[in-house]
């Protein structure tokens, strides 16, 4: 047997579409950004913590502390476990990955981690 579905309309195919596909963001100039220091940054309507590591590498990851709520994290502390590269709260200090949002120090809420990229030296993130 064979069952046979109109096929979606356009409308709804782009609707899922933008709920699978990312948008991408301009947020700044990548040399506008420090080595190891971080920026906030106002992406689709959420504050968002953006790093430029010495290799040029870029990441984005909630402005908002997990622990506390308040939004601080482009004022962490940049630094690295292993080969993962890491940003430790203002605030009490617990280390999240970059790449992931992974709380690396204890068990935790993950901090929000957002796909970054650079296209022609301008900073993108997708939200």
């Amino acid at each position: 047997m064979t069952i046979t579905a109109p096929a979606p309309e356009l409308d709804a195919l782009e609707a899922a579409a933008a709920t699978v596909l990312p948008t991408w963001h301009s947020v700044c100039n990548l040399n506008d950004l420090e080595p190891n220091w971080g920026e906030a940054a106002l992406v689709a309507g959420r504050q968002v913590a953006v790093f430029r590591l010495p290799a040029g590498d870029v990441y984005a990851v909630d402005q908002r502390d997990p622990l506390t709520g308040a939004h601080v994290m482009a004022r962490g502390i940049v630094g690295s476990r292993g080969d993962r590269p890491t940003i430790a709260s203002p605030l009490h200090k617990q280390v999240y990955d970059l790449r992931t949002g992974e709380r690396l120090d204890g068990d935790g809420t993950p901090l929000a981690a957002f796909p970054a990229r650079v296209v022609d030296g301008i900073v993108q993130v997708a939200a």
